[in-house]
């Protein structure tokens, strides 16, 4: 198993390091070339609502291993104002941001697991696993 990478979200080209580093890691873990870029797409769309929302936090990517099942886990995790309302924010076509982004409905269905832990003016951790096919 690859060692736990990080990337810490500041800016725009840090997005872009968190989704190279998803799809390498991903890549290195043996998952084809259709869920390396689901894998990326979701770490992208995460990433940006780090900096959007938060203006910082990171993105750590390692590989995991459960019954024998190989898979990749991501940690999204930021310090910003929360999530006010998850419910809301899961509805497909819903954002605050008036983006184009799939947002966080998207980056679920990407995944296999997904999962969101929000505290009002404390923070977000979304954590997703995505496991590879046998």
């Amino acid at each position: 198993m690859p060692q736990a990478k990080a990337a810490v979200i500041r800016s725009d080209l840090d997005i872009v390091i968190a989704r190279t580093l998803a799809r390498d890691t991903a890549k290195e873990l043996g998952f084809g070339a259709i869920d390396q870029a689901r894998i990326a797409t979701a770490v992208s769309e995460l990433a940006r609502n780090i900096f959007l929302y938060a203006g910082t936090g990171s993105v750590t990517v390692r590989g995991i291993e459960q019954n024998a099942r190989k898979g990749i886990e991501i940690v999204c995790e930021d310090q910003g104002p929360g999530i006010a309302d998850i419910e809301l924010a899961m509805r497909d076509g819903y954002t605050t941001s008036r983006g184009m982004g799939m947002g966080l409905p998207g980056a679920k269905r990407l995944m296999d697991e997904f999962v969101i832990e929000t505290q009002q003016n404390v923070g977000t951790t979304i954590t997703c696993r995505k496991w590879r096919a046998s």
